[in-house]
């Protein structure tokens, strides 16, 4: 009778068992309906126990090297599929070319052939995942619907970033400020860090490379305390304001759904403005925040770039490490200020116009490159013409900065709307809202119907004209409450996201996925 009752429970443990593993076996597989993000609640599991081994190898650097990689690519995987070849199809060529460029140099011959090669590899690959749609829609349009029938091309998340980085790694030896690195691990480490992987910040490899070289990792208090504070505001920013903003204000009136009033067209114009930087500085925030309690310090991306009084000191606060990449890597490459005035000013043309390409090829795109290339061309002039004339907002006297703020305000949100505009069309309808049905009457009914979206909105903009010193005083009082009040921040910050997601899900039918820039 034992014997049976034995045998009884041991087949329920099995079978209940085997179901478990089926479900485990599920979540651990690619989903490309739930991608994986920094903020998802089997992240925040995977971190936990990717952590209690890391505490185990983070003093023995090559082991510690290896064990973040293997992460690292399965977070990339969990994020894109199958176009986890992709990224270590780039990692292998970049590293061989790397070393055939030192190679070349210390024989004092030309390595302009293997850099060139490194860029067209990797251009050809933006190429391919940005242009083609664009070429296929156009030549349809053109010639008939049907003409080149070619399944639409999706682009791998964060492509742009690894790429860019990459390309900067081989250029960084050809121009002598690096050496190549001996072990394709430590390549690896650097191109796939899971916190910067899919949406930067892009690092220097001179800067991050002793970083993953050094023996032993040191986190201190104030470190951890700074990484929470990163990860808590960063959530905020991210996963509550912008997630929020997004999908219950601004996608719905730019897809026509809110009417065509311009008090709604304008309204969107300026959400949209506060939820790409919200969505962007937050994640970016975040990826410094778990970077930094792994050891690893991540350049700032950000620094209030809505308090710029010029559209230059805009470029300077904004995505920071893509203005360096573009100024170091194609704005100086195509002569940069060296070859006189015109060539100065049709230089930042070319160079924003590409950045726009960069973030995607259509006419959107192109307009805005060329709005932020032409107005930092022109405020070169100014500088020229104007006695007195300031490049950066500090520099100038309250009023003209005031002037200034709002100029340039508004000018970047003009640029946003290039951004988010699925077509020109959508950017004309928008803006004739604006200009020729613009009514006053229609700001308390929009502010009711969608008032949640507005109190987040007059937050995040409130928070963003807060002087840098109130930002830092709040991340001083985090490290100074000590590790049972940072882990109260943190589960209050999470609990939050939670009931977030709770109410988009309740009211806009899902909560919303990757962060914008996911796509670029």
């Amino acid at each position: 009778m034992s014997m049976e009752w034995l045998n009884s429970l041991l087949g329920e443990f099995l079978s209940f068992d085997n179901d478990v593993w089926q479900r485990l076996l599920s979540l651990l597989e690619y989903d490309p309906m739930s991608p994986l993000t920094l903020t998802t609640g089997f992240f925040l599991f995977a971190f936990f126990i990717f952590g209690i081994g890391y505490f185990i190898v983070r003093n023995r650097a090559h082991l510690r090297t290896i064990y973040v990689v293997l992460f690292s690519l399965y977070f990339y995987y969990k994020l894109s599929g199958i176009y986890l070849l992709l990224l270590l199809f780039v990692a292998i060529s970049d590293f061989l070319i790397g070393r055939g460029v030192y190679r070349r140099k210390v024989k004092e011959l030309s390595t302009r052939p293997l850099v060139v090669l490194s860029v067209v590899i990797n251009v050809a690959i933006l190429v391919y995942f940005k242009a083609t749609n664009f070429f296929v829609d156009t030549i349809n349009n053109l010639y008939g619907s049907g003409v080149l029938d070619w399944e639409s091309v999706v682009v791998p998340a964060g492509v742009s970033f690894f790429v860019f980085q990459s390309i900067a790694y081989v250029v960084d030896i050809a121009r002598g400020e690096i050496a190549p690195l001996k072990r394709f691990s430590e390549y690896l480490f650097m191109l796939s860090f899971f916190p910067k992987m899919f949406l930067g910040p892009l690092v220097k490899a001179k800067d991050f490379i002793p970083q993953i070289q050094c023996e032993r990792i040191v986190v201190s208090r104030d470190d951890f305390g700074r990484a929470v504070s990163l990860i808590a505001g960063g959530i905020i920013k991210y996963a509550i304001i912008a997630k929020s903003i997004g999908v219950l204000f601004v996608a719905p009136a730019f897809d026509g759904e809110l009417g065509d009033g311009g008090v709604v067209s304008l309204m969107a114009i300026y959400g949209f403005t506060l939820q790409i930087y919200c969505d962007f500085s937050g994640y970016s925030d975040i990826a410094q925040g778990v970077a930094l309690m792994l050891g690893f310090r991540l350049p700032d991306n950000f620094d209030a770039p809505y308090h710029s009084a010029t559209i230059t000191e805009f470029w300077r606060r904004w995505h920071i490490s893509l203005s360096t990449w573009l100024k170091e890597y194609l704005y100086i490459s195509l002569g940069g200020n060296r070859k006189g005035t015109f060539r100065t000013y049709l230089n930042l043309i070319v160079t924003m116009f590409l950045g726009g390409l960069w973030h995607g090829v259509g006419l959107t795109f192109m307009a805005w490159g060329l709005l932020h290339g032409v107005a930092l061309a022109l405020h070169k002039v100014w500088l020229k013409i104007v006695p007195g004339a300031k490049t950066l907002g500090r520099d100038m006297k309250p009023l003209c900065r005031m002037l200034g703020i709002f100029f340039t305000f508004n000018l970047v949100a003009f640029g946003w709307l290039l951004f988010m505009a699925k077509d020109m069309q959508v950017v004309g309808d928008m803006l004739h809202n604006i200009v020729y049905n613009f009514s006053v009457e229609d700001i308390l009914p929009m502010v009711e119907k969608s008032s949640v979206a507005f109190i987040l909105m007059g937050i995040g903009y409130m928070l963003h004209v807060l002087p840098r010193r109130a930002d830092e005083s709040l991340r001083c009082g985090v490290v100074r409450i000590g590790v049972v009040g940072q882990w109260l921040v943190m589960v209050i910050a999470i609990w939050m996201v939670m009931q977030c997601n709770m109410l988009l899900a309740t009211e806009a039918g899902a909560a919303a996925g990757l962060p914008i820039y996911a796509a670029f």
